[in-house]
């Protein structure tokens, strides 16, 4: 499923209006991700614990299950792509340092190498990895949060060049997770799901999908 940004010039437009309502009005962080309760006003798609804002040209890209529980997102443009997570965090301390170490080690026992660099949002990690396609760059980043961690995965020109991601960039830094005040396990990931009128289209396509073939 694909969610398109086609109008380019509306969302360019909502997007610096927005952005200078934040400059005028708001003391929080000068970029995101945001946490919903210092976003910026901005036109963004909802999926819950996650807000993909409108950057032009970039596919919003999810698979969700038959009940419109998101499985994974991947904002997509040109050759680049971000794959998006966000996950449960405690309230005193980040998790980026412990989780990143793990992706090592995975990558490591899966015979992949791995390099931690000193990225713009700090500590990252780059890797090189086999697929059925070849070798793939990926780039590893994490935005610690309040009570909540984000992981972002580059892949294509954009994990070995950062200023390659351009509008998935954009996207990141204008992110917005709404973490929810429930208690939830360390690292759970937070609950993602298609805005409610995807889903309805969703489940009515599959109904009428399921009349036909009786």
């Amino acid at each position: 499923m694909i969610f398109s940004r086609k109008r380019a010039d509306e969302a360019r437009q909502a997007r610096d209006n927005g952005a200078l309502a934040a400059e005028e009005t708001s003391t929080g962080p000068a970029r995101g991700p945001y946490d919903v309760s210092e976003a910026p006003d901005e036109p963004r798609l909802d999926l819950g614990s996650l807000q993909i804002p409108a950057v032009p040209d970039v596919e919003v890209r999810v698979q969700a299950d038959p009940q419109g529980v998101i499985q994974q997102v991947v904002l997509v443009h040109g050759q680049n792509a971000l794959q998006l997570g966000v996950f449960a965090a405690p309230r005193s301390d980040g998790i980026w340092d412990e989780v990143r170490e793990e992706i090592r080690t995975s990558l490591a026992n899966d015979g992949a190498t791995a390099e931690e660099v000193e990225g713009e949002r700090g500590p990252e990690l780059r890797a090189r990895v086999r697929t059925p396609d070849g070798v793939t760059e990926l780039r590893f980043v994490g935005i610690d949060g309040p009570r909540w961690m984000v992981r972002g995965v580059f892949q294509g020109r954009a994990a070995t060049d950062p200023a390659a991601a351009g509008p998935l960039a954009a996207c990141l830094d204008g992110l917005v997770v709404d973490r929810g005040q429930e208690a939830k396990p360390v690292r759970e990931p937070l609950p993602l799901r298609l805005p409610r009128e995807v889903a309805e289209q969703q489940a009515a396509e599959q109904q009428a999908a399921g009349s036909q073939e009786v």
